[in-house]
C-alpha cells in the first residue's frame, strides 16, 4: 500500500469518526426533548402545578366517576411517618374533595420537609386542580410532632373520557438545613 493510499484511508477514517462524534453530541443534546415527548405520549412523569388555583365553580358531571389513588413515599433518608388517610376515592368531575394526609417527625430534632407531587397519567395533570395542598410550601415539624395536612382538589370535567383512574403520588424529602460552626 502506498503512502498516498494509506493517507486517504486514514482521512476517511477520521471523517467517519468525526461524524460519529457529532452524531453522538446531537443525540445527547436532543435527548431531553425526546424524553419530554416520550413522557407526554406515555403519561409518565406527570408534573403537578406547584401553586394553588382559585376555587371556581364547575358543572358537576354526576354521570362520570373517576378513581383517584393516593400514594405516599419517603426519600430513604427522611425519618418520618407519612401516609394518606384515604388510599382511593371515587370522584365526580367538577366536584371539590378534601383528602387528609398525616406526617410525623420521628426524630428528637426539629425538621423541615417538603412533599413533591406527581400525577399519573401525566396527561391528566392539567385537569387535576388543587386549591390547597401541603406540598405548596415546606412543612416545619417540631421533635416528634405529627400533623394532619389537607389537599383540596377538583378534577376538571374537561378531562378526556378515556381517563378512568388518576394517581396522585407524594414523596417527602427532609430539607432541614444543618448549621455548622
Amino acid at each position: 500500500m502506498t503512502d498516498e493510499a494509506l493517507e486517504q484511508k486514514n482521512s476517511k477514517l477520521v471523517t467517519k469518526l468525526l461524524l460519529i462524534v457529532i452524531g453522538m453530541f446531537g443525540f445527547g443534546y436532543a435527548l431531553v426533548p425526546i424524553y419530554d415527548v416520550f413522557c407526554d405520549i406515555t403519561g409518565l412523569n406527570g408534573k403537578v402545578a406547584s401553586e394553588a388555583v382559585a376555587e371556581t365553580s364547575y358543572e358537576v358531571d354526576e354521570s362520570r366517576e373517576i378513581t383517584v389513588e393516593f400514594i405516599t413515599s419517603l426519600n430513604k433518608k427522611t425519618p418520618m411517618i407519612f401516609r394518606s388517610e384515604t388510599n382511593k376515592l371515587k370522584v365526580h368531575p367538577g366536584k371539590y374533595y378534601t383528602v387528609n394526609f398525616f406526617a410525623e417527625n420521628k426524630t428528637a430534632n426539629n425538621m423541615i420537609a417538603q412533599a413533591i407531587p406527581s400525577i399519573s397519567p401525566g396527561a391528566a395533570a392539567e385537569f387535576f386542580k388543587k386549591t390547597e395542598c401541603f406540598c405548596f410550601t415546606e412543612q416545619t415539624f417540631s421533635a416528634h410532632e405529627g400533623k394532619t395536612m389537607p389537599v383540596r382538589f377538583v378534577v376538571d370535567p374537561e378531562l378526556p373520557e378515556r381517563y378512568k383512574t388518576i394517581t396522585l403520588a407524594y414523596t417527602f424529602f427532609d430539607n432541614t438545613k444543618v448549621v455548622t460552626n
